[in-house]
Order: structure tokens, then C-alpha cells, then sequence
């Protein structure tokens, strides 16, 4: 995060003519800071395009909304999987889930990423969209799990569907030298799953990660990107 400033954001200023006049055309902005946790402004801030973390400044815990400058995007059509992955599909000594226990995933991303944004408000938050009905925005957090064949949770990560499409947020994967390419696995699985069920595109946020690449995915600008995401959502 380079910015100087960070720019206030709340519902009000989510409307049709702020979004496409003042904060989708700004090439200088991508942050923006609120304290409003509400499972409603969270999902608004998705439904316009925002992937939104947490940030904790001066002891106070902020939700941290991007409008991303670039975003990695993955078409299943162009999903590739690995030498290494077909040989653990074929091996079939794996669980995979999605939605059977998120407390124990958060826990595991938290334990992962030492400087983890999952901070106390934002875990509440996400403890609450788990069972929050869906509403116009067709909204479902995702909580995907990989387990080895004794019930371990070797992989996994939290993201959201809208409509039809998958964002990813945060993930983990298991450092033990026994489950290499675990990771890799279960977003191939995670893949598969989303293109069985017709999802249209897979958002896998920011593109500064070569495995995303190696998965598929191509680098959109934030133009385009808009321009396919509001088509698929609104």
C-alpha cells in the first residue's frame, strides 16, 4: 500500500453517478478506509468491483476497500493443470469441501500469514456473511477446504460467489514437505468445481503472484475488468 492519503467510504458513496464519474476513473486512488463493518456495505463494496481487507491504524481497526489498478483473471476455459497436480488427482487420497468449517480455516490462515489483515473485526464479519441469506446481490461467502484422507486440513482459503462468478480472498496451504503442491491442488479442484457449477470467470485479485499465471489466468487493467464484472453482476 503506497498511497499518501486514504480516501473515506461509506454506503453513500456508492452511487451510480460517484462510482463511474469520480472513483472508477481515478488512475491515482486504489484505497480507501471505513469503519463500517455491516455485512450489507461489505457486500456492496463486492457487487461494485472492490476486494476489501482490513488495516489496523493507531490501534483502531479499519476495513480496507481496493478498487484495484489490475486484477488476475482466470476463463476455466484456460485453466491448466500441472504434471504435478494430475498426479495427486489421480492418487485420490484427498477430502475436498467447500463451506464445512470456516472457523477452522481462518484459524489456519491467521497461523500462516504472520501479518495476517484477518484481523478480530474482520473475522466477526466474515463469522456473519457464513450465514447471511442471499439477497439481491446473490451473495455466498466461500469457504474452501482440502483435507488428507485422516481428516488433516492441509489447504485452503475464503473468497465469495456473486452471481456467478468467484472471488478469492486469502488462502493457506501446508508448509510440510509431505504435502507439497497441496496448495496448487486445491485451486485446481477449486477450478473444476467452479466450471462444473457454470461460473463464468474466476477474480483472483491482485496479479503480482506467477501461480495465478500458471493456473490460467490473464491480467485484465481495472477498465477492463469493470467491464466484464458489471456485465456479469448487475
Amino acid at each position: 500500500m503506497s498511497q499518501d492519503f486514504l480516501y473515506l467510504i461509506n454506503k453513500e458513496d456508492l452511487t451510480h453517478e460517484n462510482l463511474f464519474e469520480s472513483i472508477y476513473p481515478n488512475k491515482t486512488i486504489n484505497y480507501y478506509l471505513s469503519d463500517d463493518f455491516s455485512e450489507e456495505f461489505y457486500i456492496q463494496l463486492c457487487f461494485f468491483g472492490f476486494i476489501s481487507t482490513s488495516v489496523n491504524i493507531e490501534e483502531q481497526i479499519y476495513l480496507l476497500p481496493e478498487i484495484q489498478f489490475e486484477y488476475a483473471v482466470l476463463d476455466f476455459h484456460n485453466l491448466h493443470i500441472s504434471k504435478k497436480v494430475k498426479k495427486l488427482i489421480n492418487k485420490n487420497n484427498f477430502k475436498f469441501f467447500i463451506n464445512n468449517n470456516i472457523e477452522a480455516v481462518i484459524s489456519k490462515i491467521k497461523n500462516y500469514h504472520k501479518d495476517s489483515w484477518i484481523e478480530e473485526n474482520y473475522e466477526n464479519l466474515l463469522l456473519n456473511l457464513k450465514n447471511h441469506k442471499k439477497t439481491n446481490f446473490n451473495f455466498e461467502l466461500f469457504c474452501v477446504e482440502l483435507y488428507d484422507l485422516e481428516d488433516n486440513l492441509i489447504a485452503g482459503e475464503i473468497g465469495y460467489k456473486i452471481n456467478k462468478t468467484y472471488t478469492s480472498l486469502t488462502g493457506f496451504s501446508s508448509k510440510n514437505k509431505s504435502y507439497k503442491d497441496w496448495g496448487k491442488l486445491q485451486m485446481v479442484l477449486l477450478g473444476l468445481y467452479l466450471k462444473n457449477e457454470n461460473f463464468i470467470f474466476w477474480n483472483l485479485g491482485h496479479p503480482y503472484m506467477q501461480y495465478k499465471f500458471d493456473l490460467g489466468a490473464k491480467l485484465y487493467s481495472r477498465e477492463e475488468f469493470l467491464n466484464r464484472w458489471l456485465k456479469v453482476v448487475l
